[in-house]
């Protein structure tokens, strides 16, 4: 599993010339799922996205979570982050988790993070969708499960 987290000041997704979700303070996450991950996983992942201290205290330190600050979540679904473009200009996406299963897992993953964040706004699952933000930093972390996780 992978999510890219970008602490935004603001972000939003449409779909169809219809905003779909938007957020002011926090973290627009691309999510990416791979065959391989379970609930397990995901439980995981969102404890370490939700624990990052990346936001900065009153001494200009990143040093404060998403809770501290009263952020937001908007979570979009994004099976390129799984591109594999190891051989020629085109990327591969066998490794992106079959879309029944991502489904699933997104939608898990949204409804646990519900549990812990009052504002999660999210994408659609499976939709030509238009990102925009602005990104507070810039800042930008990639959390991998095959690298945090992995024995």
């Amino acid at each position: 599993m992978r999510f890219v987290i970008q602490r935004v000041s603001h972000a939003s997704v449409t779909a169809e010339q219809e905003v779909i979700g938007q957020i002011r303070r926090g973290f627009l996450v691309l999510i990416g799922v791979c065959s391989e991950d379970t609930r397990e996983i995901a439980d995981k992942m969102i404890r370490k996205m939700i624990g990052l201290r990346i936001f900065e205290d009153e001494n200009g330190k990143t040093n404060l979570a998403l809770k501290d600050v009263d952020g937001e979540l908007l979570l979009v679904s994004q099976f390129t982050l799984y591109a594999d473009c190891r051989k020629g200009n085109r990327p591969s996406f066998i490794h992106a988790g079959a879309p029944e299963m991502a489904c699933e897992m997104y939608d898990y993953i949204i409804e646990k993070c519900r549990e812990q964040v009052p504002v999660v706004e999210q994408g659609s699952f499976g939709a030509d969708m238009k990102v925009e933000l602005l990104n507070d930093g810039p800042f930008t972390i990639v959390l991998d499960s095959e690298e945090l996780f992995s024995k």
